[in-house]
């Protein structure tokens, strides 16, 4: 689970409920009319832009906004060497098990196509043609989000105006000049919460999901290249670290060598 997106969230609906109640009652920024508005505008607007099959599939695209990977890219690295180092000692066909064992279908997927015998280049376009996939409908729910968080504050404007035109048209009652303000800002509002605290950051937020889980992918696909070539260990090491920022190299580097002084002791203790 994304903690920061989870937090990010509820800390400002709470500082913001909380600057409220400094000033007074929430119950003054409540009106349903206002919300009715926003959000019936803002779903009936996405509906018309974009197929009902695509709005109804965003709520699994949403997951990925609170999705954390399980593994991080120093991560897959270190069991990347680990499967090229068993490759070129045992055979590709030593693979097999790591199909089982591991639980990222894509790296499965590659590992299966080399085991196979398939041609380098088929492999790569058949997992750079998933990547491009993936990407495509992380895009499409990240410009659904971008959409309503467009809308949304042009909703808000559109109850501004049906907020000042109640009021003008009772200008007589100054019992109704209260409420037509009242919807006139508090739509405004809604508008603007929901565009800038919900719908746009995690557009954002799956736009950067998008690139993390490519970067894992394109780090798997150069590996499992790297590995039907027969490439030593090292190389395939060095050639995927190219992919980190310098502290995941540190990590990595790290990781290498707890491995590394594990089977160091292993097999210390077979011999004893």
């Amino acid at each position: 689970m994304d903690l920061s997106t989870i937090i990010g969230i509820f800390s400002g609906i709470l500082l913001i409920v909380l600057a409220i109640l400094t000033q007074g009652s929430i119950l003054i920024f409540w009106s349903f009319s206002s919300l009715l508005i926003v959000l019936g505008g803002v779903i009936s607007a996405t509906l018309i832009n974009y197929p009902l099959n695509q709005v109804l599939g965003v709520t699994k695209v949403l997951k990925v906004a609170f999705k954390q990977y399980s593994q991080e890219p120093h991560e897959i690295i270190a069991k990347i060497v680990k499967m090229a180092e068993r490759a070129r000692k045992e055979g590709l066909l030593s693979l097999e098990n790591e199909m089982e064992e591991t639980d990222d279908a894509f790296l499965s997927k590659g590992v299966q196509l080399i085991v196979d015998g398939t041609d380098p280049e088929l492999v790569r376009t058949i997992l750079e043609t998933d990547i491009i996939m993936i990407e495509e409908r992380h895009k499409i729910g990240a410009s659904i989000f971008n959409s309503m968080g467009a809308s949304a504050p042009a909703f808000g404007m559109i109850g501004t105006l049906i907020g000042l035109i109640l009021m003008l048209k009772n200008l007589n009652d100054p019992d109704m000049l209260g409420p037509g303000m009242a919807l006139a800002l508090i739509t405004t509002f809604y508008g603007a919460l929901i565009a800038n605290l919900i719908c746009l950051p995690i557009a954002g937020k799956l736009k950067l999901k998008s690139r993390e889980e490519t970067l894992i992918k394109e780090i798997i696909i150069e590996g499992i290249l790297s590995i039907q070539a027969g490439e030593n260990p090292r190389i395939v090491t060095e050639k995927l670290k190219s992919f980190l920022y310098p502290q995941q190299k540190n990590l990595l580097d790290e990781v290498r060598r707890k491995d590394i002084e594990k089977r160091r002791r292993g097999y210390i203790n077979e011999q004893i």
